[in-house]
């Protein structure tokens, strides 16, 4: 288990239930302070770009609410070529992605922010991860929309889930896919001397 040798409080600027579940299986504690963020892609911005920009953003704006804090921003997207597949609308753009997912190899890019604003504290990263999928049938793909797991992940899928049946391989961080990449996390606040064994 890690433990904070810094005394300012860990908040996450997310209310995803995953990057909770994944940083509390490392024994840390933490305040939950969602980020209402909106986030809008720039003309031209590149994916890893981007995902890295929406991070520090999240992590900055709950930094002001709670500025004795270190805040961790987050942002995963899931890319196919060149095209960004974030959070389907509807049960029918979860079936469109993962029809085009069917079979190919994809990325799954996640940003992360750490903020403090009193000590001063900015430090970011990019993960990257390949993820490919076998060959589904759509019959399969109906089943698994039907369970309602894909509507609000990035891509229509969670690895830790019913989709772990679809991934051929993983080549990188698998819990970036889930959500956070919590080596680079650790190494991150290791590194800041916020956190020890």
């Amino acid at each position: 288990m890690f433990s904070f040798s810094s005394t300012h409080p860990f908040v996450l600027a997310s209310a995803s239930p995953r990057r909770k579940e994944l940083l509390e299986s490392l024994g840390l504690y933490l305040t939950i302070s969602p980020s209402t963020f909106d986030e809008q892609w720039r003309v031209d911005e590149k994916p890893d770009e981007g995902v890295v920009r929406f991070a520090r953003a999240k992590a900055s704006e709950v930094a002001q609410k709670h500025p004795s804090s270190l805040v961790l921003g987050a942002d995963t997207i899931v890319v196919l070529g060149d095209v960004i597949l974030e959070k389907p609308k509807d049960e029918q753009d979860a079936l469109r992605m993962l029809c085009e997912l069917s079979g190919r190899t994809h990325m799954v890019l996640g940003g992360v922010a750490f903020v403090c604003t009193e000590s001063g504290l900015e430090r970011s990263f990019l993960s990257e991860t390949k993820v490919t999928f076998r060959k589904l049938s759509e019959d399969l793909l109906s089943q698994y929309i039907a369970s309602g797991e894909p509507l609000d992940k990035a891509g229509g899928y969670g690895i830790q889930g019913l989709a772990q049946i679809f991934v051929e391989s993983v080549e990188g961080s698998y819990s970036n896919v889930v959500g956070l990449d919590t080596a680079k996390v650790v190494e991150v606040l290791m590194d800041e001397g916020i956190l020890r064994l």
